[in-house]
């Protein structure tokens, strides 16, 4: 298992300040750079890493740290940087190396460390680590944070409050991809995933893995019972269960057994569309949503998380620019006050420039979600943004948006809106008229309308057979 330790200082640690950190280990160890220079690893004299210290990053956005660690920066809401620090627990005392890495950063710069207690500063001696019967295969191109590597899997342990998509989680993941092989995650069951993580991992091959005392482990988003077979974890036999029949495997108590909360969760799915303009800033979609649903912009974006830049439409338009035409992949986040996480897909299609978002807001109990918002949001994303369709859906689920490893039962859909360009394909008469009692908000200009339609205040499962024959008669034009 990979054992984190971030520090996260007021200043930037430079290069003399990590060669204090890097001394932690004494002069008997080795240092050697990967990913351009993006992470430097103490390995043995034989090569194997004990610890990889990632580049430092400046953060500027607030919250960031106490969403994903629970923990505030010393200077608040200031800048800072965050410096992480990953030792294999496969050799003893690489914890510990680790730690006084950490220790040594944030006693010369200040700030605190995570976790609480893990910083020394002393110069840990680290022994006896090289195993004659045991050889060190690093996955071609990925990140020394792989824990397992076998022919179909790669697999990271990991320990955090919140388990995000960092950078390079993110790598690996693109390099799973290239080498056919997936990615899963072994957590403790007290571990919960960022909404862009769950994202990231929906889906096969990917999965996500939850520790359980009963079962052995199980998957932290369907809960099927799960087995090491083969050099992976599947699901596990159903032959001689009382799941034989069905074939569906068994699914484990942790996770059927639902935490009930009467938080709520704002889902508001769209695509809008763009001609390839040289003039063209992408984002802006995105901001009037934010702005309509929750009174201000988004706070801050990046590829990944932390989340560290200020939001700004003409650097992630530079950003998406530059990456064309590969898809380009954002994340933006809300101030600390109003949890809201965004994923954007911006695309080059054969119709133009494609922004996929989908935008998740979180509420208390006692908050009510801005539900009379919905129609003006669609008017104005119809108006001024090339909008195609937009979904809003709610759920009774956390409000700080972070993905526990139990059931959650699905959204309920509020709301749809179909563009222009679909209303025209499917024919205005015939979309205007479904066979359910559904009066749809005619937007934009008669000329070239769009449609609303209200589905439920998501409260009703019913709104799914409702919004399942609505989409039945929209397909049959």
């Amino acid at each position: 298992m990979t054992k984190d330790v971030i520090a996260l200082t007021p200043k930037m640690p430079d290069t003399w300040t990590l060669l204090a950190g890097l001394y932690a280990g004494g002069p008997g160890l080795d240092v050697s750079s990967t990913h351009d220079g993006a992470v430097i690893q103490l390995c043995t004299p034989g090569g194997r890493p004990l610890v990889c210290v990632e580049a430092p990053l400046l953060v500027q956005v607030p919250g960031e740290a106490e969403r994903l660690l629970g923990v505030r920066p010393a200077n608040g809401d200031g800048p800072y940087w965050w410096t992480e620090a990953r030792a294999s627990t496969a050799t003893p005392g690489a914890e510990r190396l680790a730690g006084s890495v950490i220790g040594r950063l944030t006693a010369l710069l200040g700030g605190i460390t995570w976790p609480a207690g893990a910083a020394t500063t002393g110069v840990v001696h680290i022994t006896g680590t090289e195993d004659p019967t045991v050889t060190a295969h690093p996955m071609p191109s990925a990140h020394s944070a792989v824990d397992v590597l076998t022919d179909t899997t790669a697999v990271v342990l990991a320990d955090r409050p919140v388990i995000a998509l960092t950078s390079w989680l993110s790598d690996i993941l693109r390099t799973v991809a290239t080498t056919e092989r997936s990615l899963q995650i072994v957590t403790p069951p007290h571990v919960r995933l960022s909404l862009p993580l769950r994202t990231a991992l929906t889906g096969a091959p990917n999965r996500w893995v939850v520790q359980d005392p009963d079962c052995g482990y199980y998957d932290g988003l369907s809960g099927a019972v799960l087995r090491w077979q083969d050099g992976t974890f599947a699901p596990a036999p159903t032959a001689g269960t009382a799941h034989a029949e069905s074939g569906e495997p068994p699914v484990a108590e942790a996770f059927s057994g639902p935490a009930l909360t009467s938080e709520r969760q704002l889902i508001v799915s769209f695509r809008t569309l763009h001609e390839p303009d040289t003039n063209l800033v992408l984002g802006r979609a995105l901001r009037t949503a934010w702005t309509t649903l929750t009174g201000s912009p988004p706070a801050g974006w990046s590829t990944a998380e932390p989340i560290n830049l200020p939001w700004s439409e003409g650097q992630l338009t530079a950003l998406a620019r530059d990456r064309a035409p590969e898809p380009t992949q954002l994340l933006a986040v809300g101030h600390p006050n109003r949890p809201a996480l965004a994923t954007t897909r911006i695309t080059r299609t054969t119709a133009g420039v494609a922004e996929d978002t989908v935008l998740t807001l979180g509420y208390n109990a006692d908050e009510s979600p801005p539900l009379d918002a919905l129609e003006p949001l669609a008017r104005a994303l119809v108006t001024d943004h090339g909008l195609t369709a937009m979904l809003a859906s709610l759920r009774r689920a956390r409000r700080d948006l972070s993905v526990p490893p139990h059931f959650e039962a699905p959204p309920i859909p509020l709301s749809l809106t179909l563009g222009a360009r679909d209303v025209r394909d499917i024919g205005l008469a015939h979309a205007r008229r479904p066979p359910v009692n559904l009066q749809p908000s005619q937007l934009g200009p008669p000329s070239y309308p769009a449609l609303h339609y209200s589905l439920g205040d998501g409260t009703n499962a019913q709104a799914w057979t409702t919004f399942q024959h609505l989409m039945d008669h929209l397909n049959r034009s």
